[in-house]
């Protein structure tokens, strides 16, 4: 899940909410939305791997 910051950088967050904390875990901040999108790709393909 990937969502714009102010500072207009990029962070994608975990798609499930954290139970400890009640939020999403932080997976990264990205300077531009398809460096997010290829790092979310990243992820899912090392969860899976």
């Amino acid at each position: 899940m990937i969502r714009k910051l102010k500072s207009g950088e990029y962070r994608l967050y975990s798609r499930k909410v954290n139970p400890k904390t009640g939020r999403r875990r932080n997976l990264g901040t990205f300077k531009s939305r398809t460096a997010a999108e290829q790092h979310e790709r990243e992820v899912q393909y090392f969860k899976r791997h």
